[in-house]
């Protein structure tokens, strides 16, 4: 399979790294190239330095033999003319990077027939992403599989966490009514992802990641120390779009949303153009003395969405100390999610992040239904539809060859989630959840495809 991705930045970047465990041949167009080098150094794939949006530059990379055209530049525009130019030259599917939602709704220009076969909008993944933190606020992260028949939540542990010391299989005989697996922890302080066993021991400080059914969800928090806060006020930090994607958003769900824009003809236009259950204050948010008098000690919900990474993690920070239940960074500096994290930050968004996992999905092959990776943690967590022929059906998971770099976090089976252990037997047409570091995925797609 031959990928070209047009934009070297923090997605196409991500992407071609991704790629690269696959041995496809990836080519990497950019105009920068301080960008094409660091990929040159630290990825086997090529590169060209170039304009994405040329027909020279596109008829280099030979984009007549290309199965997939993803362009992810900074620039909407020149995503979009490029995926045009690409599909005319021959390139057989194209996906294009945007900003604007406007692209994509019903009208009566359809992109398809001009050469853009899809578009991943940025914001609309982060807002979802971040309403379905606020939904679930006893957890640092969420994604849900199958509607949420199995849902993946992450969360730090803290002292009043009463799993702290012991086993998997302690907490397990513990709480016996909980259904529940733990797929992988990150200690404090530490740069590893663990791919935890029966014997695997919580400590104080660990990032873990469980996989759970839906009704688990909340019984889950007896095992972590947590308890769910119910959402009434919201304060946003950043009149953006996907500010206001998320104000809208929550203001849906009858939470109070203040917006601090330090902007003033923004604020003013945000004021006019937006629910009159939005407040809107020309400020900036981390101005601690102002966010007090406007009720700080009383919100429920910090979200920071500015484009300064820094300026979100500082406001978080200073929002934390002040006793708010719930915040949230968006933070685009990939070097900066884990200080985040040692920060207190409860939950860490990154655009490019959720960008690149979406669009992963249109290059795995056809019986991995869904994917994504997790916020600094060296794993991917991908989903399998199992086949007659696949190694594993018919097989106890006790039975199977599996790499102790991966476990197997859940299966959906005939409209039910299950937590399947040691003597479940995997059949075709089960969907089967697989949590693995990198060196595991060959050996699991062997198993699975």
């Amino acid at each position: 399979m031959k990928i070209i991705i047009a934009g070297a930045g923090g997605v196409g970047f991500h992407l071609a790294k991704l790629l690269s465990y696959e041995s496809l041949d990836v080519i990497l167009i950019d105009s920068f190239k301080e960008k094409l080098k660091n990929a040159e150094q630290s990825l086997d794939i090529k590169t060209i330095h170039g304009d994405a949006s040329s027909i020279n530059t596109l008829e280099e990379a030979q984009v007549s033999e290309a199965d997939l055209v993803i362009a992810v530049t900074s620039v909407e525009s020149t995503n979009i003319l490029t995926c045009i130019i690409a599909k005319n030259l021959g390139g057989k599917k194209t996906l294009a990077r945007i900003t604007n939602a406007e692209y994509t709704k019903k009208n009566k220009i359809k992109f398809s027939n001009l050469g853009v076969d899809d578009m991943i909008l940025t914001e609309m993944l982060a807002s979802n992403e971040i309403k379905n933190i606020l939904e679930q606020s006893e957890f640092d992260h969420l994604y849900q599989f199958e509607k949420g028949k199995l849902t993946l939540v992450g969360v730090t542990l803290g002292e009043n966490c009463p799993s702290l010391g012991k086993s998997i299989k302690e907490i397990a005989l513990q709480f016996p009514d909980v259904h529940f697996i733990p797929i992988v922890i990150k200690r404090k302080d530490s740069e590893d992802s663990i791919i935890p066993r029966g014997d695997t021991k919580f400590e104080l400080g660990d990032n873990v990641f469980f996989i759970t059914l839906k009704k688990g969800v909340k019984d889950l928090c007896k095992i972590v120390g947590t308890k769910h806060e119910v959402i009434k006020r919201a304060i946003i930090f950043g009149g953006n779009r996907l500010g206001l994607n998320i104000a809208k958003k929550l203001t849906e769900e009858k939470i109070a949303v203040t917006i601090f824009e330090k902007d003033k003809d923004k604020a003013l236009n945000i004021s006019e153009n937006t629910d009159d259950n939005v407040m809107v204050i020309n400020a900036d948010g981390r101005n601690m003395e102002l966010l007090e008098e406007e009720g700080l000690n009383e919100t429920d919900a910090y979200i920071a969405v500015t484009e300064d990474s820094e300026n979100n993690i500082m406001s978080c920070f200073m929002a934390k100390l002040k006793g708010v239940k719930k915040i949230i960074s968006v933070v685009e500096n990939m070097d900066y999610i884990q200080l985040s994290q040692h920060m207190g930050i409860d939950s860490v968004i990154n655009k490019k992040l959720l960008t690149a996992n979406t669009i992963f999905k249109y290059i795995r092959k056809g019986d991995i239904v869904d994917m994504t990776t997790l916020n600094n943690f060296n794993v991917q967590i991908l989903e399998f539809i199992v086949k007659d022929n696949s190694k594993v059906n018919n097989m106890k998971i006790m039975d199977i060859d599996f790499p102790r770099a991966a476990i197997i976090g859940g299966v959906y089976r005939n409209k039910k989630g299950i937590i399947a252990l040691g003597d479940f037997i995997i059949n075709t047409g089960d969907r089967i959840i697989v949590c693995c570091l990198p060196e595991a995925i060959k050996k699991i797609e062997s198993l699975m495809l």
